[in-house]
């Protein structure tokens, strides 16, 4: 998808638009390229939540805190890009701390039926709604275009009314 058609999805937030009156050091640019490569694999942002075995959920999110601490040390602290990425390791911690707050959620969390499931299937939810806002924001910040999986989880077009 077209990083304008998501920027226009963006209704409450200050984002400057990559080209309309901010354009994004080099470094910048690049760092938000690799971020937006590395969460186009990695499933637990879009994969059907029931289908996903928690424990490598858990892993898979350990892995991807750790690039996203890798790749702010590069950038600087007070950017658009280290406020989302911050955010996005912010979102990272939430979900650890809440499926490893019971061992049952990652023994259990993909029977279904089990309260287990229903804890890790809401991580998991939760973790995805504020990915898909930063991921938007980089894209429409940095112009970069989406294509699938990612846009599963960008938040949703504004009503027309």
């Amino acid at each position: 998808m077209n990083f304008k058609k998501i920027a226009n999805r963006l209704t409450g937030f200050s984002t400057p638009i990559f080209g309309v009156s901010w354009n994004p050091p080099k470094l910048e640019s690049e760092a938000a390229q690799r971020l937006i490569t590395e969460l186009e694999d990695k499933r637990v942002l879009f994969n059907p939540s029931d289908v996903e075995v928690p424990h490598h959920c858990v892993e898979s999110i350990i892995q991807l805190r750790r690039f996203l601490t890798d790749e702010l040390k590069g950038l600087d602290r007070e950017s658009n890009l280290a406020a989302n990425i911050n955010a996005m390791r912010a979102a990272c911690r939430k979900f650890l701390d809440s499926v490893q707050s019971d061992e049952r959620i990652i023994r259990f969390g993909s029977d279904q039926g089990h309260f287990a499931s229903w804890q890790f299937i809401s991580a998991v939810g939760e973790l995805r709604g504020v990915f898909g806002v930063h991921i938007a924001q980089v894209s429409a910040q940095y112009g970069i275009n989406l294509g699938s999986p990612l846009l599963t989880i960008l938040p949703g077009e504004p009503d027309k009314t």
